[in-house]
């Protein structure tokens, strides 16, 4: 049979693939790969990087080509069916990473390359893709004695299908719980969009009322606005329950986390590092992973007297308007919400109907086309896989293509939650042609209802905007070899930088008139509202900053501490008690759901969010000082970060833009100012 996933068309042919595709097409390439592997090994000729890397990377490509649009329906379009290849593929690849990444052949090829005459005259990205290889065949255990290899093939493998099967279980555990609503009496406090929403999701279950689900754009609102505090904490409840003991044996990642943590702790001792903090911060900016703890505990300690002072506010709050004796955590975004308005006259639900996503996409499309140049227009001639998707190109201004992507922004049901950017297509150069990238960004945004289209809150408004500025990183890029092209190569403690630095431009006037307008008048967004919305940009920074820091912490030290004897739950207890103000309920079981580490790229790693804001905050205060729309700036930025990719350190490329090292006082101006 035809298998699109095998076709060298340089977008996929999503309508056409099929679960029964995926086996066949990945068996095929990884056949083809080895064979091609033994060919590049035989050869006489001295290895270079025209008959060794540029042909392995040619290599990695196709099959990150054919793999891409698989691993990504199984993110937005899930099945049984396409969820068992999958699982079965994913395990082909974990074993064909883990023989190339130990084959010492190949690792001594590389060191051939690396210690001839001929290096020096690479350039500089060209060294870097390989003394990377290099690092990466360290990491697979190239180096160890046969048995302990072995070892190392198979932990990857168990790892691999471990951490799969935790983000089946949170999708599958957010999904499965329901609440039927019959009262609209239960609904009150919720704006009638969100309660249109609920309406919808009734209609679509075939049930009259209403129904809430776990998913963001439910249940976000309801913790915020629903005054039925029994709603809320039923709610509230289920959600910090998730993937856990509680939902009747099933989707529970307990065991699963446990077996994660070990196999880690026993890969990095493998490697002959002490714990898997040490072997993740052996590829990161951090110096050490003291160096990171320094940083978070010093974070910790400047931000706690801040949420402490923002905390008894909300609780004082509470009492004085309704009494309230017993403040939990199911009452804090809804007291929150309130006493936001009492002190700023502003919510989040106000601001909806200035953030239509047609003009809020088309208005973010704006603004960098004044900071880097470049145009951006949809095409609806492209093959997608669901008929919200659009599909956009990225132009210079010499017209030339630079880049393109998918955006897949509302939720739904079998995809999966959260935000996030992906590569479908990794810049290259073919030749003469360049191979141009190619990226999906994911939301899960309300979607239109009653005719209007989806109304976005100012958060969702940043989340955008933050997918967007990885998007931007990876398809800016000038870079032409794709281990180190885009966001391939990046210390991952710095792969935040371009996200959060573009959420900046969400919080300017002259941005936001851009886009802000009234989805039935067409005003811009009032200057009283601007100013009420920027009066209350820092409000309860220090509890934000508290509660980013507890998850990096957690994940940090259990990464660092982990034995065979430890409990997660206590680790984490011991996490709250040195930065939350608030302690949460026992049943409270986070980590079962906390997919960036156990089943992400984020362990130990999590910390990259602060790590990178630092760095964010510091870049877009050059802006501050010469203008948010400043083209030489913006072009500095474009040149020395988004273009560079990972051909080059984080810290050298921040020097470059930045004209030194970053300080962390942006960041923490953000504190002061709340």
């Amino acid at each position: 049979m035809d298998n699109p996933l095998l076709s060298q068309t340089h977008l996929p042919a999503f309508s056409q693939i099929k679960p029964e595709h995926v086996l066949p097409a990945l068996e095929t390439v990884l056949a083809d790969n080895r064979a091609a592997i033994e060919s590049i090994l035989s050869q006489t000729a001295a290895y270079s990087w025209e008959n060794l890397v540029l042909p392995m990377a040619e290599l990695d490509d196709r099959l990150q080509r054919l793999w891409s649009p698989v691993s990504h329906l199984h993110n937005v379009q899930d099945s049984d069916e396409l969820r068992e290849v999958y699982d079965q593929g994913l395990g082909l690849i974990t074993a064909y990473q883990a023989e190339v990444g130990q084959n010492a052949a190949l690792n001594q090829a590389y060191k051939a390359v690396k210690d001839s005459d001929d290096f020096e005259q690479l350039d500089y990205a060209q060294q870097k893709v390989v003394t990377n290889m290099l690092r990466q065949f360290h990491l697979a255990g190239v180096d160890l004695p046969d048995a302990q290899k072995a070892r190392c093939k198979e932990i990857m493998q168990q790892l691999s299908q471990l951490s799969s099967k935790f983000g089946q279980n949170v999708l599958d555990a957010t999904h499965a719980w329901k609440k039927h609503i019959t009262d609209e009496a239960d609904l009150q406090g919720l704006p009638d969009s969100v309660k249109a929403l609920l309406k919808q999701n009734a209609q679509q279950a075939e049930l009259e009322g209403w129904v809430i689900t776990l998913d963001m754009p439910c249940y976000q609102p309801v913790l915020t606005y629903a005054d039925n505090r029994e709603l809320r904490q039923e709610l509230y409840q289920a959600f910090v329950t998730r993937a856990s003991e509680f939902n009747d044996g099933q989707w529970d990642n307990s065991g699963i986390m446990q077996q994660i943590m070990t196999l880690r702790q026993e890969l990095a001792e493998l490697l002959h590092f002490d714990n898997y903090a040490a072997l993740s911060v052996y590829q990161k900016m951090a110096d050490s992973p003291d160096k990171v703890l320094e940083f978070l505990d010093d974070l910790a300690e400047k931000s706690k007297p801040f949420a402490l002072t923002e905390l008894e506010q909300v609780k004082a709050f509470a009492q004085e308007n309704d009494g309230l004796q017993d403040f939990t955590q199911a009452d804090l975004w809804y007291y929150s919400e309130k006493l936001k308005q009492a002190q700023y006259d502003i919510s989040q639900e106000a601001l909806r109907p200035y953030f239509a996503l047609p003009q809020v996409t088309q208005g973010m499309f704006d603004i960098v086309q004044r900071l880097y140049g470049i145009t951006i227009q949809a095409r609806d001639d492209v093959d997608v896989w669901h008929e919200d998707v659009t599909f956009y190109e990225i132009h210079d201004e010499n017209g030339e293509l630079r880049g393109q992507f998918y955006l897949d922004p509302y939720a739904r049901q079998k995809k999966r939650g959260g935000a996030w950017m992906d590569e479908c297509v990794i810049r290259k150069k073919v030749g003469e042609s360049i191979q141009y990238p190619v990226a999906y960004l994911a939301c899960n945004f309300t979607p239109p209802v009653d005719g209007q289209p989806s109304l976005l809150t100012h958060n969702e408004v940043t989340t955008l905007f933050h997918e967007f500025g990885h998007g931007l990183h990876h398809m800016l890029t000038q870079v032409d070899y794709s281990p180190v092209s885009g966001i391939n190569g990046v210390e991952w403690d710095a792969v935040e930088l371009p996200s959060q630095f573009m959420e900046n431009w969400c919080w300017e006037k002259p941005a936001l008139d851009l886009f802000a307008k009234h989805v039935e008048t067409g005003e811009n967004l009032p200057d009283t509202l601007f100013e009420k919305l920027n009066a209350a940009k820092n409000f309860q920074a220090g509890l934000f900053m508290l509660r980013q820091l507890e998850f990096g912490l957690f994940d940090f030290r259990l990464h660092k501490e982990f034995s065979a004897d430890t409990d997660i739950q206590a680790l984490l207890n011991s996490v709250r008690e040195q930065v939350s103000v608030l302690p949460p309920p026992e049943f409270n079981r986070f980590q079962h759901s906390f997919a960036h580490i156990f089943a992400g790229g984020y362990a130990a790693g999590y910390y990259s969010y602060k790590w990178a804001e630092v760095l964010a905050a510091d870049a877009f205060s050059l802006f501050e000082e010469q203008g948010i729309f400043n083209r030489e700036t913006g072009q500095s930025f474009m040149q020395n970060v988004l273009e560079r990719g990972g051909s080059k350190g984080a810290m050298d490329l921040f020097i470059a833009f930045r004209g030194r090292e970053p300080k962390v006082d942006a960041l923490l101006s953000k504190l002061v100012a709340a």
